[in-house]
């Protein structure tokens, strides 16, 4: 991986991971139009850099993050569900190449995207407490994001309007859920290969961080205030678009599979 390729990978995570179209999918077809061989170090590039996307959503909500003991208590109980999904790590990695789970996935979720606002339908001035439960339910539905090309982003807001919060805050419980969740996935995935991990590659894992963090910090900002004016059916054309060319690809014999 060169140093130019480190950096449009960073800025795909950066804009991606908090939009609801799916950062693993995407980084999975840029990492296959570059050429990238999906080598140990690249795999725990694609994850690490995910750091510097956490780090954006701490810096720019720190007043709300670092609040009472009840809201970490509830980020918590979201995050236990995905001790299914830990179990199943094997059957996940398996997938995690295939460019045909991430299209049909980019599809069939962008198909779900254009009527969730309707099923969901929520004013954005009324304010619904976030208990215990809620969080729990958020949490079954961030398991449906191990899936390549669902997007956790997605998964999550819309697993928090079903529990009746508003898009707006659906989506900031989104992007504080990330926190623990990212780098938790980001710390697993460093101890299982950090032996890739060298003085030589050191500097791309940085410059990738670094790359996520400005990019996510205005990526989170803007898509706030779109998702809050307009939902998710522009995020759902965008999917089936993408999903729908991807599918064509490969049905006319081009190869998409990573090396």
């Amino acid at each position: 991986m060169t140093l130019l390729q480190a950096i449009i990978i960073a800025i795909v995570e950066g804009i991606t991971e908090f939009l609801p179209i799916s950062s693993t999918g995407h980084m999975i077809i840029t990492q296959n139009i570059l050429g990238i061989p999906s080598t140990d170090f690249v795999k725990a590039f694609t994850v690490n850099i995910q750091f510097g996307a956490i780090l954006s959503v701490i810096v720019l909500y720190w007043k709300r993050f670092f609040q009472s003991w009840s809201f970490y208590f509830k980020l918590a109980v979201a995050c236990l569900p995905l001790i299914i999904a830990y179990l199943l790590e094997k059957q996940i990695d398996a997938m995690l190449g295939s460019v045909v789970i991430v299209a049909v996935s980019l599809l069939v979720g962008g198909i779900f995207l254009i009527f969730v606002d309707k099923w969901f339908d929520r004013p954005e001035n009324e304010k619904t407490e976030l208990t215990y439960k809620k969080s729990f339910m958020i949490g079954l539905f961030q398991i449906i994001s191990v899936i390549p090309g669902v997007s956790r982003s997605a998964a999550t807001i819309i697993g928090g309007m079903s529990q009746k919060l508003s898009r707006k805050n659906a989506a900031e419980f989104s992007f504080f859920l990330a926190v623990p969740t990212m780098f938790a996935a980001s710390a697993l995935k460093l101890l299982e290969n950090y032996k890739s991990i060298t003085p030589g590659n050191l500097d791309l894992l940085i410059v990738g961080n670094i790359v996520s963090f400005v990019v996510a910090m205005a990526a989170i900002r803007l898509f706030i205030t779109f998702l809050t004016k307009h939902g998710f059916r522009m995020f759902g054309y965008y999917r089936i678009i993408v999903g729908t060319v991807i599918l064509i690809l490969l049905f006319t014999g081009h190869s998409l599979s990573l090396l």
